[in-house]
């Protein structure tokens, strides 16, 4: 079913369609690269419930994003030194996925280029003694949605990227019965599910972002629709993850990343996609908006990976975590084919990286 998706939708997950990093202009993000994958031995019937590929990255929009949209290390530092995180309380927050004080949930995305999902899985149990303690997939608006992912342990959280789509058909209402649909089959898994619908749209490269639907105000309200939609069919089972880029595109006050908040009465989760496609560091990609909403929601990083660096910048990344109280998941975007990006994603490149990464897994703050 879906172990072996070949993931060809337009845009996914790790970067913005321009490649900028705010995603990246790719699946990934960030105007940067965001990839979009092909899983291993994917089936024609599954091909269509793939990670949207990342818009293709100009040399342009590269240097636009870097210098535009990401903080300098300068700052970054000093935000790194300066901002105190609310210590989480323990209120219950989270919803059917629940949030832990001081533990945060292992993931990874998985695309290992000719390994079904249950291979992949079997892999990274091996090399990191554990199981994913969060297991995410990408689902299409409309097409092969299941009503089970029986290569997901019960053990593990299922995340599921479910695309957007332009909201002009969500707002006028002629995508309810779609949404309803969807919300019966999610509810049909019988578990608890982290349900990230239209990531990265305060970037410019997917169909559903703000800059292509009349701004920010469009996308809340078809957020807040779709809320309503999955409460009247009593999909209990849903913890609702709203998953900004670490940064906007296009940089500009109309734009900015609170405008598409929907409100904490709609949200469990606070979710970043970012990687270091510039050389950021942990602080500047998450620092920014774990500052804004970290005392009021749990966050995940739902998207993330190195691509140079990789053993240096895993270390970072446990280290900022640890001294990140907010911080309840992180998602490894665990790939090596992504469309439209010749980046490997993967944390066993090399020998020092997968250390580094066996290392932050097996730590008592991943303990979640």
């Amino acid at each position: 079913m879906l172990t072996a998706l070949a993931l060809t939708l337009p845009a996914a997950g790790c970067g913005t369609a321009a490649g900028t990093q705010s995603p990246a202009a790719a699946p990934v993000s960030v105007p940067s690269p965001a990839p979009s994958l092909t899983l291993g031995g994917a089936s024609a019937a599954a091909a269509t419930s793939a990670v949207p590929p990342q818009p293709p990255t100009s040399p342009s929009a590269k240097a636009a994003t870097s210098a535009t949209a990401s903080p300098s290390a300068e700052a970054s530092e000093a935000a790194e030194e300066s901002t105190t995180q609310a210590v989480a309380r323990s209120d219950g927050r989270g919803g059917p996925v629940p949030f832990t004080p001081g533990k945060a949930m292992l993931g990874s995305y998985l695309a290992l280029g000719g390994k079904s999902l249950s291979q992949s899985l079997s892999l990274r149990r091996g090399q990191l003694d554990r199981e994913q303690r969060i297991v995410h997939r990408f689902y299409p608006w409309q097409g092969y949605i299941p009503t089970s992912e029986p290569d997901v342990s019960k053990k593990s959280v299922l995340l599921a990227s479910w695309h957007g789509a332009p909201l002009g058909g969500i707002n006028n209402g002629s995508s309810d019965a779609n949404i309803r649909s969807v919300a019966r089959k999610l509810k049909a898994m019988k578990r608890p599910i982290l349900l990230r619908w239209g990531w990265e749209m305060n970037g410019d490269w997917f169909e559903w972002s703000g800059p292509k639907n009349g701004g920010p105000a469009n996308y809340v309200k078809a957020y807040r629709r779709i809320h309503r939609i999955f409460g009247e069919v009593g999909a209990d089972n849903i913890a609702w993850v709203w998953s900004p880029n670490w940064n906007s595109s296009p940089n500009s006050s109309a734009n900015k990343v609170q405008k598409y908040y929907p409100g904490d009465d709609y949200v469990d989760w606070v979710g970043i996609s970012g990687y270091n496609f510039y050389g950021e560091s942990p602080a500047t990609l998450f620092n920014p908006i774990t500052k804004i909403y970290g005392g009021r929601k749990p966050i995940i990083l739902t998207e993330t990976a190195a691509v140079k660096g990789k053993a240096a910048w895993i270390k970072q990344l446990g280290a900022w975590v640890n001294k990140t109280s907010a911080v309840g998941a992180v998602v490894w975007f665990d790939t090596d084919v992504q469309h439209d990006s010749d980046h490997n994603f993967r944390f066993d490149t090399d020998s020092s990286a997968l250390a580094a990464y066996r290392g932050m897994a097996r730590s008592s703050r991943f303990a979640g």
